[in-house]
């Protein structure tokens, strides 16, 4: 139910409880969703419960889902998912970001993919 299928979850110290935002033109909007599932998601991923609070975020991409293109999701410092933010911020043009921001998202998730490792409880399973 996030706009873009794109967003980010981590632990607020401050608020203490989960947080979801996804990346925007005009920033990184805070989702208002409840996330009542969020215990749902940490019963079938445990490793999740292992993130740094206001350190590590769970980065969720399902933009190419309903095109066949399999979802991806990644732990990473928070730093990366603003990282993200910033690259849609720079290149966004007219109402669905243009051609350019598309590419440009595309090589953020290639090189992340590219240094992105499986968890041993992952590789395991």
């Amino acid at each position: 139910m996030i706009p873009i299928e794109m967003a980010f979850f981590f632990n607020s110290s401050p608020l203490d409880r989960v947080v979801a935002f996804y990346p925007s033109p005009a920033g990184a909007t805070e989702s208002l969703l409840a996330l009542e599932t969020w215990d749902e998601v940490l019963k079938g991923n445990p490793i999740l419960a292992q993130m740094i609070p206001d350190v590590e975020a769970l980065l969720v991409n399902r933009v190419g889902a309903s095109h066949g293109v399999p979802a991806e999701y990644y732990i990473v410092p928070i730093d990366d998912c603003y990282k993200l933010v910033g690259v849609i911020r720079l290149y966004w043009q007219g109402l669905s970001g243009g051609t350019e921001m598309w590419r440009e998202i595309k090589k953020f998730f290639v090189e992340l993919k590219q240094k992105a490792t499986v968890p041993r409880e992952a590789a395991n399973a």
